[in-house]
């Protein structure tokens, strides 16, 4: 029996934290995009708390997860802890990865890096928020291969759908490969 079949969860580990090594240093960008504008004014403290992932584009760390949340939680040193959390269905079971997000310039803008893995950050942007009550973001990664349409409830309403998803397209992003996350479980 070969070792990744007895320690499968070893086996987890080490594909992730390849594919974080690899992608950090393929792509060690924290800067946006080209033609994308972090949020100013950005506001932390009201950023801050429980997001759900309502789509995203498919990559390998997050497939095959429903119920997906990130929370955002600011730190004495200026840091902010990052807590993913989604439903892996395959294993019946939840699946959490907890990180670390640095603003990359002034704190009013909303471009961060963030780690999951030691040395190695990915750029995190919000390009654009409902600046009026933050209940509904975007977030682009260092390219536009990653992004997610975050949000306070487990869905948008029909406008802000269409909305959020007509502003992706004018920032060359491709709608048609988001995955819509399910949710349906309570994260007890």
């Amino acid at each position: 029996m070969s070792a990744s079949l007895r320690f499968p969860s070893l086996a987890y580990r080490l594909a992730g934290l390849l594919l974080v090594s690899l992608l950090g240093l393929s792509a060690c960008s924290t800067a946006p995009p080209d033609g994308m504008s972090p949020v100013t004014p950005f506001d932390l403290t009201r950023y801050e708390g429980k997001w759900y992932e309502l789509a995203r584009l498919d990559h390998s760390f997050e497939r095959g997860l429903s119920d997906v949340s990130a929370t955002y939680r600011a730190q004495p040193d200026g840091s902010v802890e990052v807590i993913n959390r989604g439903y892996d269905v395959k294993r019946n079971d939840w699946r959490q990865a907890v990180g670390r997000a640095l603003f990359t310039g002034e704190a009013n803008r909303a471009s961060l890096k963030v780690s999951f893995f030691g040395p190695f950050y990915g750029g995190y942007h919000v390009v654009a928020l409902d600046q009026q009550n933050y209940r509904w973001a975007l977030v682009v990664g260092p390219d536009r291969d990653y992004f997610w349409i975050l949000a306070r409830d487990r869905q948008l309403p029909a406008d802000v759908r269409v909305q959020l998803l007509g502003q992706a397209k004018e920032l060359g992003l491709d709608v048609d490969k988001l995955i819509w996350v399910e949710h349906t479980r309570d994260e007890n």
